[in-house]
Protein backbone atom coordinates (compact mmCIF):
# COMPACT_ATOMS: atom_id res chain seq x y z
CA UNK A 1 0.00 0.00 0.00
CA UNK A 2 1.34 3.86 -0.93
CA UNK A 3 -0.01 6.86 0.62
CA UNK A 4 -0.87 9.55 -1.85
CA UNK A 5 -2.13 12.91 -1.64
CA UNK A 6 -4.78 14.43 -3.34
CA UNK A 7 -6.07 17.89 -4.04
CA UNK A 8 -10.06 17.91 -4.49
CA UNK A 9 -10.97 21.58 -6.29
CA UNK A 10 -14.28 22.24 -7.12
CA UNK A 11 -16.51 25.80 -7.98
CA UNK A 12 -19.30 24.45 -9.60
CA UNK A 13 -22.01 23.00 -8.50
CA UNK A 14 -23.21 21.36 -4.99
CA UNK A 15 -19.45 21.31 -4.34
CA UNK A 16 -19.47 19.78 -0.52
CA UNK A 17 -22.03 16.56 -2.30
CA UNK A 18 -19.35 16.05 -5.49
CA UNK A 19 -16.47 15.84 -2.35
CA UNK A 20 -18.40 13.56 -0.54
CA UNK A 21 -19.57 11.61 -4.07
CA UNK A 22 -15.82 11.91 -5.06
CA UNK A 23 -14.50 10.19 -1.54
CA UNK A 24 -17.10 7.61 -2.49
CA UNK A 25 -15.82 6.73 -5.46
CA UNK A 26 -12.02 6.86 -4.46
CA UNK A 27 -13.04 4.50 -1.88
CA UNK A 28 -14.97 2.02 -4.67
CA UNK A 29 -12.26 2.15 -7.17
CA UNK A 30 -8.58 2.89 -5.71
CA UNK A 31 -8.02 2.36 -2.30
CA UNK A 32 -9.06 4.01 1.13
CA UNK A 33 -9.75 6.78 1.91
CA UNK A 34 -7.85 7.55 5.46
CA UNK A 35 -8.11 11.33 5.98
CA UNK A 36 -9.64 14.27 4.76
CA UNK A 37 -8.51 18.07 5.24
CA UNK A 38 -11.29 20.36 6.32
CA UNK A 39 -12.50 22.36 4.12
CA UNK A 40 -10.94 25.33 2.19
CA UNK A 41 -12.55 28.44 0.28
CA UNK A 42 -9.86 29.77 -2.07
CA UNK A 43 -10.56 31.83 -4.94
CA UNK A 44 -9.79 30.89 -8.46
CA UNK A 45 -5.68 30.61 -9.86
CA UNK A 46 -5.01 31.42 -12.65
CA UNK A 47 -8.39 32.67 -14.14
CA UNK A 48 -11.38 34.38 -13.53
CA UNK A 49 -14.33 33.43 -11.90
CA UNK A 50 -17.54 34.62 -9.55
CA UNK A 51 -17.85 30.94 -7.94
CA UNK A 52 -15.06 30.55 -5.37
CA UNK A 53 -13.55 26.73 -5.02
CA UNK A 54 -14.25 24.36 -2.29
CA UNK A 55 -10.98 22.46 -1.84
CA UNK A 56 -9.65 19.51 0.05
CA UNK A 57 -6.74 17.13 0.70
CA UNK A 58 -8.07 13.53 0.49
CA UNK A 59 -5.81 10.52 2.07
CA UNK A 60 -6.15 7.66 0.06
CA UNK A 61 -3.78 3.89 0.68
CA UNK A 62 -3.83 2.54 -2.44
CA UNK A 63 -2.38 -0.35 -4.30
CA UNK A 64 -3.11 1.55 -7.57
CA UNK A 65 0.34 2.06 -9.69
CA UNK A 66 0.60 5.82 -10.67
CA UNK A 67 -0.88 5.99 -13.90
CA UNK A 68 -3.61 3.59 -12.86
CA UNK A 69 -4.64 6.01 -10.05
CA UNK A 70 -4.27 9.17 -12.53
CA UNK A 71 -6.93 7.45 -15.01
CA UNK A 72 -9.51 6.32 -12.19
CA UNK A 73 -9.15 9.79 -10.85
CA UNK A 74 -9.87 11.50 -14.07
CA UNK A 75 -12.18 9.10 -14.84
CA UNK A 76 -14.20 10.24 -11.41
CA UNK A 77 -13.95 13.48 -12.60
CA UNK A 78 -15.79 12.95 -15.59
CA UNK A 79 -18.73 10.94 -13.62
CA UNK A 80 -18.99 13.99 -11.58
CA UNK A 81 -19.53 16.04 -14.68
CA UNK A 82 -16.53 17.48 -15.42
CA UNK A 83 -15.83 18.47 -19.25
CA UNK A 84 -12.81 19.15 -20.48
CA UNK A 85 -12.15 20.93 -23.85
CA UNK A 86 -8.49 20.45 -25.11
CA UNK A 87 -8.99 23.41 -27.67
CA UNK A 88 -9.30 25.64 -24.73
CA UNK A 89 -5.75 26.92 -22.99
CA UNK A 90 -5.90 27.90 -19.16
CA UNK A 91 -8.29 27.04 -16.50
CA UNK A 92 -11.21 27.43 -16.22
CA UNK A 93 -14.69 26.90 -13.88
CA UNK A 94 -15.47 22.79 -12.86
CA UNK A 95 -17.13 20.96 -11.29
CA UNK A 96 -14.18 18.57 -10.01
CA UNK A 97 -10.75 18.70 -9.93
CA UNK A 98 -8.60 15.71 -8.40
CA UNK A 99 -4.63 15.97 -8.54
CA UNK A 100 -2.13 13.82 -7.06
CA UNK A 101 -0.54 16.06 -5.16
CA UNK A 102 2.03 12.96 -3.75
CA UNK A 103 2.42 9.31 -4.50
CA UNK A 104 4.40 8.58 -1.45
CA UNK A 105 7.31 9.83 -1.60
CA UNK A 106 7.94 8.83 -5.41
CA UNK A 107 9.38 11.00 -8.34
CA UNK A 108 7.15 10.74 -11.68
CA UNK A 109 8.09 12.24 -14.74
CA UNK A 110 5.95 10.96 -17.23
CA UNK A 111 3.90 12.18 -20.67
CA UNK A 112 0.72 11.79 -18.45
CA UNK A 113 1.88 12.27 -14.90
CA UNK A 114 4.39 14.59 -12.65
CA UNK A 115 4.85 13.86 -9.01
CA UNK A 116 5.10 15.57 -6.89
CA UNK A 117 2.42 17.66 -8.03
CA UNK A 118 4.88 20.28 -10.33
CA UNK A 119 3.32 23.74 -9.23
CA UNK A 120 1.93 22.74 -5.44
CA UNK A 121 4.83 24.69 -4.41
CA UNK A 122 3.33 28.25 -5.95
CA UNK A 123 -0.63 27.28 -4.56
CA UNK A 124 -1.29 28.23 -1.08
CA UNK A 125 -5.12 26.34 -1.37
CA UNK A 126 -3.20 23.44 -2.11
CA UNK A 127 -0.49 23.89 0.55
CA UNK A 128 -3.21 25.08 3.47
CA UNK A 129 -5.32 22.02 3.67
CA UNK A 130 -2.45 19.55 3.22
CA UNK A 131 -0.60 21.11 6.14
CA UNK A 132 -3.32 20.48 7.88
CA UNK A 133 -3.24 16.43 6.89
CA UNK A 134 0.56 15.87 6.54
CA UNK A 135 2.73 18.86 7.65
CA UNK A 136 6.33 17.88 8.24
CA UNK A 137 5.99 15.56 4.64
CA UNK A 138 9.19 16.16 3.19
CA UNK A 139 9.04 17.08 -0.77
CA UNK A 140 11.04 14.94 -2.20
CA UNK A 141 12.41 17.51 -4.75
CA UNK A 142 12.77 20.71 -2.19
CA UNK A 143 13.66 18.28 0.54
CA UNK A 144 11.45 20.72 2.31
CA UNK A 145 7.93 20.17 4.87
CA UNK A 146 4.60 21.28 3.95
CA UNK A 147 5.05 24.09 6.72
CA UNK A 148 8.02 25.35 5.16
CA UNK A 149 6.61 25.31 1.56
CA UNK A 150 3.29 27.06 2.81
CA UNK A 151 5.56 29.74 4.59
CA UNK A 152 7.78 30.51 1.86
CA UNK A 153 4.89 30.45 -0.38
CA UNK A 154 4.63 33.78 -2.39
CA UNK A 155 0.92 32.95 -3.88
CA UNK A 156 -0.88 35.49 -2.16
CA UNK A 157 -4.47 34.49 -3.05
CA UNK A 158 -7.44 34.37 -0.37
CA UNK A 159 -7.35 31.12 1.01
CA UNK A 160 -9.57 30.63 4.05
CA UNK A 161 -10.75 27.27 6.01
CA UNK A 162 -14.34 27.14 6.28
CA UNK A 163 -15.99 26.51 9.27
CA UNK A 164 -19.21 24.54 8.57
CA UNK A 165 -17.69 21.75 6.53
Amino acid sequence: MEKCYVLFGSNMGDKSALFEQACTHINIRCGQVVCVSSAYESEPWGFEAEEWFLNRVIVVETELEPERLLSELLEIEKELGRVRHPEQSGYSSRTADLDILYYADRIINTATLTVPHPRLHLRRFALAPLCEVAPDFIHPIFHKTQEELLQQCTDDGIVRQMKNE
